[in-house]
């Protein structure tokens, strides 16, 4: 097993790699105790070669293994792109490109809603994965032989999973599919934290815009005292105590400790007076600069029926195109579908319209029917 543990090991391999057409990658990473996700171990291969690069080796230089993700003449093979690609923006500033995601492609050729590479590895590899080693401590050192031979398996199975998955796109020609959702990966903004807007993860009903000018200032305050320390948000204050802050917006010490869901000693704390100063910053803001709250309409009346006929075309349709439902549309999109006559929805937008989105529109006008064959639910097209 090759273990890089050296800059120039790591700038030899590097070398090799660079007449590959692809190179398969992920990671090993432990953030259970950060806010910003440790590197533990990379695992890169090409159908002739794997090796495992050991980023906490005393000395090693990464920047070799960074001018490979950079090289714009080497596909960048990942399954399940997003924590591995938000990692190595976070330390380099840039996306790997150009960068294929198995998983995306799987859900494109047919393989079902967000397969596993376990599932992937063992269809088209015909590999079988130890999982016992998943969720090890990546960080304490030496690995043992089984945690290497797990974290190496996931590069050397996947050369053969892209190269599987490759080939029956190139059957289907459904590469431009995979390229759409693969520019959401290569963006920028997917991987930009922002604590400004930190808010939108928080879930609340409130229609108030004062309640919601509190918590977006109370909420990146937390954002950015969790990135300054490097800890989980909920080492700084989980989050139903925010929103209870942002609700009852505290003005003193005494008020802020006697609210439920703020720890014992908190107010008191050396956090407990930044935060007060921003609650006073959020009561502050002039309300034409806080966002109109999103309010929850409940469904029209009537609306449920034409609901459950949208999910039973999308079932059908992406069964006919063989992919994945979740990946053409989403509850919401169905929802807008129903209600409205032309949202703006990405199942109305590129290949989503063709395989279901002009479909559904054709229900709506009383186009499309449905029928049984051979056991299966079919939409056939209304005649006359």
């Amino acid at each position: 097993m090759h273990i890089i543990t050296s800059t120039a090991a790591l700038t030899a391999v590097i070398s090799r790699f660079a007449g590959s057409a692809f190179v398969a990658l992920d990671t090993e990473f432990m953030r259970d105790q950060t806010y910003w996700p440790k590197l533990c171990l990379i695992q890169a291969a090409t159908p002739d070669e794997a090796v495992i690069i050991d980023p906490l080796a005393p000395g090693i230089d990464l920047e070799p293994f960074f001018g490979l993700l950079k090289d714009a003449s080497i596909l960048k093979v990942f399954h399940a792109a997003r924590q591995d690609v938000e990692i190595f923006f976070h330390m380099t500033g840039a996306i790997p490109a150009p960068l294929f995601d198995t998983q995306v492609a799987a859900m494109v050729c047919g393989f079902g809603e967000s397969v596993s590479y376990e599932t992937l590895a063992r269809k088209l590899a015909n590999a079988q994965i130890d999982k016992s080693s998943r969720f090890t401590d990546w960080a304490k050192r030496p690995l043992s032989d089984k945690q290497l031979d797990y974290a190496l398996g996931d590069v050397t199975h996947l050369c053969r999973v892209y190269q599987g998955l490759s080939a029956e796109l190139a059957k289907t020609g459904r590469e431009q599919w995979v390229r759409e959702e693969i520019e959401i990966l290569t963006s920028t903004s997917t991987y930009t934290l922002h604590p400004e807007d930190a808010w939108r993860r928080l879930k609340t009903r409130s229609t108030s815009r004062r309640f919601l000018g509190v918590l977006m200032a109370v909420a990146a305050w937390r954002e950015r005292e969790a990135q300054e320390r490097d800890v989980p948000r909920g080492r700084i204050l989980k989050d139903e105590a925010l929103v209870e802050v942002a609700a009852q917006a505290p003005k003193s010490v005494a008020e802020l400790d006697a609210l439920r869901a703020v720890p014992r000693g908190f107010a008191q704390s050396r956090l407990g007076a930044p935060l007060l100063a921003a609650i006073r910053e959020g009561l502050a803001a002039p309300l034409d600069s806080i966002p109109s709250p999103e309010r929850y309409e409940p469904l029209p009346d009537g609306l449920q029926p034409l609901i459950d006929f949208l999910k039973l075309l999308l079932k059908a349709r992406a069964e006919m195109f063989g992919v994945a439902p979740r990946l053409v549309a989403n509850a919401d999109d169905i929802e807008r579908l129903a209600a409205e006559d032309d949202p703006d929805i990405p199942a109305l937008q590129g290949w989503r319209r063709e395989v279901f989105g002009e479909a559904a529109l054709e229900l709506k006008r009383g186009r499309i029917a449905f029928t049984v064959r051979d056991g299966k639910v079919v939409a056939v097209p209304v005649e006359g």
